[in-house]
């Protein structure tokens, strides 16, 4: 899954469009292109005086020593923000622009209510504690290439100056938190600390600056990390009597579906498809246990129940796996083995000098995901995409087998596809290099995560370690998707128990005690984000075989695999249109 930090607020000036009402009403449909380009422009100029951390993120590092203080002053500058681009909006009409504009105009309307229903319906600035945590942005300012170390420096101290304020707002903005993102925040701001008190030296070591500003820095670093630990203890010490539940329900999950996901499925509808889904693997699974038994139990005595037979022949399989020690060792290992089956099966161009670094996961991320990418923005495009791997340092011995069972010789080869080559490291290039950056930098997670789910299935359609091994692992870990957004709709909208979750993920999706256990702390301080790996994955898959059709001996893999990237991160549902359009116009 790619993180990006999000910032609160700052003042800003409001760009409406050139010209007044009456002379945009008299432009052609020909002439909406050019005035909605120039405010494009203008309104990524303005999103990133509004989002100084989220720009960074980008690779936009003009505003990088501010940190916004997130109070209520912030909030309603963001709302004032959001009205202002609002009305802009509607001086344009949709029906003047171009397809590609179209996409653009949505993602952004989308964007803006999004925000504002965030501040005014989901309130979670006021129950989810994890939202305040400086340490992220602060290490990608040091981890950076961008600029020399000693200007990367500079900023770091001056946007440390908010940190105490920053705090001090998160503690009058939290009213109810939950249990969950409560022990998250104190997780990941004590994880953090590192970065004040041991990157930053070591980054001051290699600076050409003298004492006295090496002192001053220091200085600052320590006051930094004395509020961010005031922090923690005070989360710690919260008399909290009535904690919010960390479960969405219906009507705000419904929504944030809506806003997040950005599919022609509602979130009820993509629930009953995973449903029908995991009854159709479960179909397959045991096709191919059936016949590996033999193989692999040594002609023991069938159980009569098929999820019982799956279940025994999935875990004989998992005994292959590496060792602890070696995780990170056998990930790295394999990314010149995936990018050689790509090239030998001409599926994508690979650019070679975009930079792919493995690396253990830093503190400051670790409690959501054991696996995930770190991608440059749009403005940083020759930066490192980092994979960053979970630890296994420190775990007992039958934690580390259990993990390590879960992510066998086959899962974890499926993992490098979905979460490297040619999945997110891969199409998050592709999306850098877009014409468009509105749809790079509103990437929409579901096209991300269901591209990253859809080349799993490809890489094995194409002949990739080609076993009944393979593909009853793969079906596994396709279920372990399909589970994801039956677990994540249960728990927010049906009051599903811990119970009943883990027994979802390990009776009938396979899974060992030590994912399913990582899975339920997931779903406890995320809401929505499990729905778009499968949602994504079903659109793309789904449109594919409807082109495949369509086109007959024209279709080409390759072909479809970059033209579809090259909308960059736009909604499945729009970059099918776009296609679509093309294919058309193409025809006539």
């Amino acid at each position: 899954m790619k993180k990006i930090v999000f910032a609160s607020i700052i003042c800003l000036s409001i760009y409406s469009c050139g010209g007044d009402s009456k002379t945009t009403e008299t432009k052609t449909a020909a002439d909406m292109n050019p005035p909605f380009d120039k405010y494009k422009e203008q309104f990524i100029e303005n999103l990133w005086k509004a989002y100084p951390g989220w720009a960074s993120s980008q690779g936009y590092h003009k505003y990088d020593s501010i940190l916004i203080v997130p109070n209520e002053e912030a909030r309603t500058k963001e709302l004032t923000f959001v009205k202002a681009n609002l009305d802009s909006l509607k001086l344009f009409d949709i029906n003047g622009l171009s397809d590609k504009n179209k996409t653009d105009y949505y993602m952004i309307e989308n964007q803006l209510k999004s925000t504002a229903w965030s501040i005014n319906e989901l309130k979670s600035y006021e129950w989810n504690p994890s939202e305040y945590n400086v340490s992220g942005a602060f290490a990608e300012i040091l981890n950076g290439n961008y600029d020399s170390l000693d200007i990367r420096l500079r900023n770091f101290y001056l946007k440390m100056s908010n940190i105490p304020a920053f705090y001090e707002a998160a503690k009058k903005n939290i009213k109810n938190p939950t249990i969950e993102h409560t022990q998250l925040a104190i997780d990941q701001n004590l994880g953090g600390i590192s970065v004040f008190e041991v990157d930053l030296q070591n980054a001051l070591n290699k600076s050409n600056f003298d004492e006295g500003e090496k002192k001053s820095i220091v200085s600052a670093a320590k006051t930094a990390a004395t509020a961010i630990k005031d922090f923690t203890e005070w989360l710690q010490k919260m008399d909290n009597k009535t904690p919010r539940s960390f479960r969405l329900g219906a009507e705000l999950y419904a929504k944030k579906f809506e806003f997040d996901i950005q599919s022609g499925y509602s979130a009820a509808e993509i629930y009953e498809k995973a449903l029908s889904r995991k009854k159709e693997l479960h179909e397959k699974m045991f096709e191919l246990a059936n016949k590996l038994w033999d193989k692999h139990l040594n002609k023991a005595d069938k159980p009569a129940d098929k999820l019982s037979l799956i279940k025994q022949v999935i875990n004989k399989i998992s005994e292959k796996h590496v060792k602890p020690e070696e995780f990170q060792t056998a990930i790295e290992k394999q990314m010149p083995v995936l990018i050689d089956f790509i090239k030998q099966k001409d599926l994508i161009y690979i650019d070679p000098s975009k930079p792919l670094v493995v690396r253990k996961e830093p503190d400051y991320m670790a409690g959501v995901a054991g696996a995930s990418i770190s991608a440059p923005g749009p403005y940083d495009k020759n930066g490192n995409t980092y994979y960053n791997v979970g630890s296994l340092a420190g775990w007992d011995k039958d934690r580390a087998e259990s993990y390590l069972r879960e992510y066998n010789y086959y899962i974890l080869q499926i993992l490098n596809i979905h979460e490297a080559i040619p999945g997110h490291y891969t199409q998050l290039v592709y999306s850098n290099q877009s014409p468009s950056l509105i749809k790079a930098i509103f990437g929409n997670g579901a096209m991300i995560e269901g591209w990253a789910v859809y080349t799993e299935r490809m890489m094995l359609e194409n002949g990739y370690e080609n076993s009944d091994e393979m593909w009853l692992m793969y079906y596994k870990w396709n279920l372990r998707t399909t589970c994801n957004t039956i677990l994540d709709y249960s728990v927010h909208t049906k009051e599903m128990s811990k119970e009943q979750a883990l027994n979802l993920l390990t009776n009938e999706a396979f899974q060992q005690k030590a994912e399913a256990e990582g899975k339920w702390r997931r779903v406890s301080v995320t809401q929505v984000q499990l729905c778009s790996y499968f949602t994504g994955y079903t659109e793309i898959y789904d449109f594919r075989e409807e082109l495949k059709k369509q086109m007959g001996d024209q279709f080409k893999l390759k072909e479809f695999h970059e033209k579809f990237l090259s909308y960059g991160s736009a909604p499945v549902m729009y970059i099918k249109e776009l296609m679509l359009a093309e294919m058309n116009k193409k025809s006539k």
